[in-house]
């Protein structure tokens, strides 16, 4: 069974308003949420941003939170 987000299609905005993928969030990057960008990443959707954010968190990280958020 799939998950309740499609990470292509869900915006970070939309993921950081639910409290289970904001602790996911919160947890592997707590930096993100206060990010001075997040208003601009906010709309966009998360794969886009996680693609973004390849090269400055590690590949482990971002595998991480593709997996859980997408298993919620």
């Amino acid at each position: 069974m799939a998950g309740k987000y499609d990470l292509e299609t869900t915006t970070l905005g939309q993921l950081l308003d639910d409290p289970e993928a904001r602790a996911i969030i919160v947890e592997l990057v707590p930096e993100l949420p206060g990010h001075p960008m997040i208003g601009f990443a906010k709309g966009m959707p998360a794969a886009a941003v996680l693609k973004m954010a390849n090269g400055q968190l590690p590949a482990d990280t971002l595998q991480q939170l593709s997996s859980r958020i997408g298993a919620l």
